[in-house]
């Protein structure tokens, strides 16, 4: 079982020096990945918009810039997005920046995608929101062409690409990991027709997760997909605790390791911690975190066997 970390963009405060000391201890502690959470802007609520998931003024730094910063500290660890919203992209764009990524980190990069949920960040960025999860598949299909082809041709409905050439291709080429986000019907089926992974979460009122792994398993079967090829994460979140245990779970590594217990026995492949509600619970300094980092990490070890 795999141990990723979603790196906190609050940590910018810090400055180079405490964000490039915060990137190295999480490889140094033994972490498999470093992910990045991903949004360009967040709107304020108006008398058409919502309140947003997230406070609109959240720092959240430039997924893709943040993991090449990384990956010029780091030499094991591998980076990725989780989740990149690739419709908000123009997916030409998104491979020339992920195969330099790759690149550049020796073959290190995992892409998690999703469609997103923010229509205003959408018009902000000038495209489609209604059409996000047609582009979403034709995008992963665009990525895969520019990997592995020297001749470039696509013509989708979205996307319509006419005898180009991109190099240097990643060094994972296109079997570079792209993992799937989200939770409806239509994005399972989508993970099981397209991905290597899901990136699973339980978002307020939506089935039980064994539910979401049975729907798994029935796409994978119906395209005659073996299940077992599709790789699974999901975030080490308090999900189905208590309102005290809740509270204190981003310091408490014991309740961590029950919920990586409870996943790993769902047949999960990884799990993710956000950085943020530890950073909330009052780790606040790099310095804190790293040890507190350090404790969670012995804790779920001790589990693993590893």
């Amino acid at each position: 079982m795999k141990l990723s970390v979603v790196f906190p963009s609050v940590m910018y405060r810090e400055g180079p020096a405490g964000v490039t000391k915060l990137i190295k201890a999480i490889e140094d502690i033994g972490f498999d990945e470093l992910d990045m959470f991903d949004h360009v802007l967040m709107g304020f609520p108006t008398e058409s918009r919502q309140k947003p998931f997230y406070a609109p003024t959240m720092p959240i730094m430039e997924a893709f810039m943040l993991l090449s910063f990384a990956a010029a500290v780091t030499t094991r660890i591998t980076l990725g997005t989780g989740v990149l919203v690739l419709p908000q992209r123009h997916p030409t764009l998104v491979a020339k920046q992920v195969a330099t990524l790759d690149t550049l980190s020796d073959g290190r990069v995992r892409l998690g995608v999703g469609i997103g949920w923010q229509e205003s960040e959408y018009e902000a960025l000038g495209e489609d929101f209604r059409s996000r999860g047609a582009r979403l598949s034709e995008g992963i299909e665009l990525l895969r062409a520019y990997w592995r082809d020297e001749h470039v041709n696509f013509q989708g409905q979205h996307y319509q690409i006419d005898e180009m050439a991109m190099e240097p291709k990643p060094p994972q080429g296109e079997h570079l990991p792209i993992w799937i986000g989200g939770t409806r019907p239509q994005a399972l089926k989508r993970v099981a027709a397209l991905a290597d992974g899901w990136i699973g979460m339980n978002a307020p009122g939506d089935p039980p997760l064994e539910d979401k792994l049975a729907q798994l398993k029935h796409h994978c079967e119906a395209i005659d997909r073996d299940p077992a090829s599709l790789k699974l994460q999901m975030s080490l979140s308090p999900d189905a605790l208590n309102k005290e245990e809740r509270k204190r779970f981003y310091a408490d590594p014991a309740l961590m390791k029950r919920r990586l217990v409870e996943l790993r026995d769902l047949g999960f492949d990884y799990v993710s911690m956000d950085c943020v509600p530890i950073f909330q619970q009052g780790f606040r300094s790099s310095d804190a975190m790293i040890d507190h980092l350090q404790t969670i990490y012995t804790t779920l070890q001790g589990e693993l066997g590893d």
